[in-house]
């Protein structure tokens, strides 16, 4: 054992690991949560910006439910909207009033979305947005930038091979992100790397005419935040118009975390088509897309869109909550300037270190590199060296800040991060540091 580690106890999570398997696969709801037998933890709470696991443990959180909790957790103005939608009744497969009321803060702050439709989680909204691009535009294909994560559906659920792939021939085999996806999808799907307008331009020209829609996550919510260049989301923008393609823009992540008006607002960008999801209610769950009048009106004609649960009422009015306070107070603001903070405290401490570094993405939601120069795309990414990374995290965790093990999520903010938090986060990165270092150094990694 390194002389400055701690290991924390996980006896009880490891009890419910063992226990919860036999009911559970890997012993979690989603397979992302599944760390290792002896990794796995399991949340007794949260508060703010802060979790306990059920041995105890306090962790200073980055990962917010991969981006949810953006005002920290049990927000006391959240929870007493949900408590009043839970007066409401819950679900009545009817409309109510507040939906018109969410739908239209929605299209103030992100102008592209004239109209909305709700759903219940991102991989939703996302399906339904392309199932209306193509009854839209009466095409079947479509493209997706290599490293996008756009929810955990047949037509979304396929990647470039990366690991099996050299670099000096060819280009990388398309593959399935997991069984169970049949083979025929391959031929609908078309892959183009991040800010490569040459490739970009060559997808299209190859099969623009047979293309529903280009779906695009402009900071790449599971690929370290990688960033679109303004070039190539122009590019984009044009090549949708040129071809009659669907520009779908996936702020499941950015959206009213990164800006008001999302990565959107941002970049300059509208969007045909685009979806958001986890930052809009504080973690209930809630998802929605919207876009130009035209193309949603076909809801209304020839694309079925629905779902029991859609705008249930207390999700609905957690997002309304939500929503009122991103869109009228300086919580983003907030949000950013700690992000910045944070990376500024991070910065200083690697330079004592003499390790090179670099930052992705947003100060809400930023990827840490451990090299000069930010990676451009996922193949860049891919052939980076994140050594350094994965063996730090969970040094993190046991000095009590919790951030994703796998180094392609971003570190996620919120407001309830306040001066402890950093202070102590940064503390406690200095020890991991060293920690790592010494661990690398010494050749256990071997």
């Amino acid at each position: 054992m390194l002389k400055n580690s701690t290991p924390r106890a996980l006896t009880r999570s490891n009890a419910q690991f063992a226990k919860a398997r036999t009911r559970l696969p890997l012993g979690v709801s989603s397979s992302f949560r599944y760390w290792g037998d002896e990794k796995t933890i399991y949340v007794k709470r949260g508060l703010g910006g802060r979790i306990w696991d059920i041995d105890d443990n306090a962790y200073i959180d980055y990962r917010l439910g991969y981006g949810p909790a953006i005002l920290g957790y049990a927000d006391p103005r959240v929870d007493e909207a949900a408590m009043e939608g839970m007066r409401r009744g819950g679900v009545f497969a009817l409309g109510t009033e507040l939906e018109y009321e969410v739908a239209a803060r929605i299209s103030r702050m992100v102008p592209a979305a004239e109209l909305v439709r709700f759903s219940n989680s991102g991989t939703e909204a996302v399906m339904a947005a392309l199932r209306l691009a193509r009854g839209f535009t009466g095409r079947d294909a479509y493209i997706i930038v290599e490293g996008s994560y756009h929810g955990l559906f047949d037509a979304a659920m396929w990647q470039v091979d990366m690991d099996g792939w050299d670099g000096k021939t060819g280009e990388p085999e398309l593959q399935t992100y997991g069984d169970g996806i049949p083979r025929q999808l391959a031929s609908l799907v078309h892959f183009t790397p991040l800010n490569d307008l040459d490739r970009l331009e060559g997808v299209f020209k190859a099969q623009g005419d047979k293309v529903a829609a280009f779906l695009v996550e402009p900071i790449m919510g599971n690929c370290c935040a990688l960033t679109a260049s303004t070039e190539f989301l122009a590019a984009a923008r044009r090549l949708c118009d040129q071809y009659g393609v669907v520009m779908l823009v996936d702020e499941v992540k950015t959206g009213f975390r990164v800006a008001r008006g999302g990565v959107q607002e941002l970049f300059g960008v509208r969007a045909d088509l685009c979806t958001f999801a986890k930052a809009m209610a504080n973690g209930y769950p809630i998802a929605a897309f919207g876009g130009r009048e035209d193309i949603m009106r076909v809801i209304e004609t020839r694309v079925r869109h629905g779902g029991t649960y859609t705008a249930h009422s207390v999700a609905l009015a957690a997002a309304n909550k939500t929503l009122e306070i991103l869109e009228e107070t300086d919580t983003l603001e907030t949000i950013r300037t700690y992000g910045l903070n944070l990376q500024a405290g991070i910065t200083k401490i690697l330079n004592e270190f003499g390790i090179p570094h670099c930052y992705t993405g947003h100060p809400s939601m930023g990827g840490l590199f451990f090299r000069r120069e930010p990676p451009t795309n996922y193949r860049d990414w891919k052939t980076s060296d994140y050594n350094f990374y994965d063996t730090l995290a969970p040094f993190l965790h046991d000095l009590g800040v919790l951030v994703e093990p796998d180094s392609r999520e971003p570190w996620f903010i919120c407001a309830a991060h306040d001066q402890a938090c950093l202070d102590e986060t940064l503390t406690a990165f200095r020890t991991g540091v060293a920690q790592t270092l010494e661990y690398l150094q010494s050749g256990a990694a071997a």
